[in-house]
């Protein structure tokens, strides 16, 4: 049997009108259709009680479904051997499960030593996991999890799921028990290491920001496991299907929507650029500023005796950052640059409507 509108070829996961209901009678999960293409990022969010985890679970069976087909590569995940269909996803949970008694080495080499790895190929992989994750080999293999920092230990964490190279990852809430500094560093060694290994993943949280931060499709949730929309995180932002997406999102989500749209090179503004020496180069650009120099950019302002650090973001830049910068500094707007050349400006009305705008760039 194939999903129901979807080629289950087409996705490295797809949930096809999953059900799991409980006999009590409670309903965690209902009618949940969706998919996760090869090498993306699929980030289940919602409140407590939505359904999220358990979603997670079924894909790997630690939870079974009441009704619907989970496939998984375009197998059904319910006609597959338990074990050899958890061989291929790595699993990372929030408190990390690591062996206390075991070494950070052993314990990233759990799943190559029961597949039956000689211990050469097993002391390599562990080896390249832990540089993998930001991990000195020769200065943590050895250390126990209590040795280590709570971020040090989900690092480990990612690189036990890692080990065997499945081709799906299942993460629950991996960085809600760290503070919020080794947050933001994990969040963004993820994406380093997903630039590099490029898995499917289905990650769950409770925060937004995370969500928008790391996904490439969100699935909103609500309690009874209902998917509220499934979409792009600059489609959600701009465009909530309900009522609940929008106030789940918050207000903010003008502002949100700038993290997930980039400085491109088409658009901008082609800024007047002169000495700015006299009041004749202002009025022939018919301009109060003019941008000058090449390489060291300056603003100067008609005027005024000095000229004043431009503002600068490379091409492809976040639009928060380049907002950020902008409202840190003096002049008009922000210089755009492309590798180090100059592409145009990026001037503060822009910025503007681009938050504004009703729908994201693709």
């Amino acid at each position: 049997m194939q999903p129901t509108g979807t080629d289950s070829r087409e996705s490295m996961i797809v949930l096809d009108r999953v059900r799991k209901q409980y006999a009590d009678g409670t309903v965690a999960v209902n009618e949940l259709s969706l998919d996760v293409p090869e090498g993306r990022i699929a980030v289940l969010v919602g409140p407590s009680g939505c359904g999220k985890t358990t979603t997670m679970r079924m894909v790997n069976r630690l939870v079974e479904p009441t009704s619907g087909h989970i496939y998984l590569d375009g197998d059904d995940v319910t006609r597959v051997d338990r074990v050899q269909l958890r061989r291929r996803i790595g699993y990372v949970i929030q408190q990390v499960g690591l062996f206390p008694h075991q070494t950070v080495a052993d314990n990233v080499a759990t799943v190559p030593q029961l597949l039956g790895w000689d211990k050469k190929r097993t002391r390599s992989r562990v080896g390249e996991l832990l540089e993998l994750v930001g991990l000195e080999p020769d200065r943590h293999a050895k250390r126990y999890p209590h040795e280590l920092s709570g971020g040090q230990r989900q690092r480990v964490g990612v690189a036990r799921a890692l080990a065997a190279d499945p081709p799906v990852l299942l993460m629950d809430e991996p960085f809600g028990a760290v503070d919020p500094v080794a947050r933001d560093r994990l969040q963004n060694e993820f994406l380093r290491l997903q630039e590099q290994v490029r898995k499917t993943i289905v990650f769950v949280t409770h925060d937004i920001d995370e969500a928008i931060r790391l996904g490439d499709r969100i699935a909103v949730m609500r309690e009874g496991g209902h998917l509220e929309q499934y979409d792009e995180p600059n489609v959600l932002l701009s465009e909530p299907a309900t009522d609940f997406v929008a106030d789940f999102v918050g207000s903010e989500r003008t502002l949100r929507r700038l993290s997930v749209l980039h400085v491109r090179p088409d658009g901008l503004t082609d800024w007047p650029r002169g000495a700015g020496d006299s009041a004749t180069a202002f009025d022939a650009a018919d301009a109060d500023w003019l941008l000058v120099g090449e390489g060291t950019w300056t603003w100067q302002r008609r005027d005024a005796s000095a000229p004043v650090p431009a503002a600068i973001v490379e091409v492809g830049v976040g639009l928060a950052d380049a907002l950020a910068v902008y409202l840190a500094n003096e002049g008009p707007g922000v210089v755009v640059l492309d590798e180090g050349a100059y592409r145009g400006v990026l001037t503060g009305p822009q910025l503007l409507s681009a938050a504004r705008r009703t729908r994201a760039e693709p």
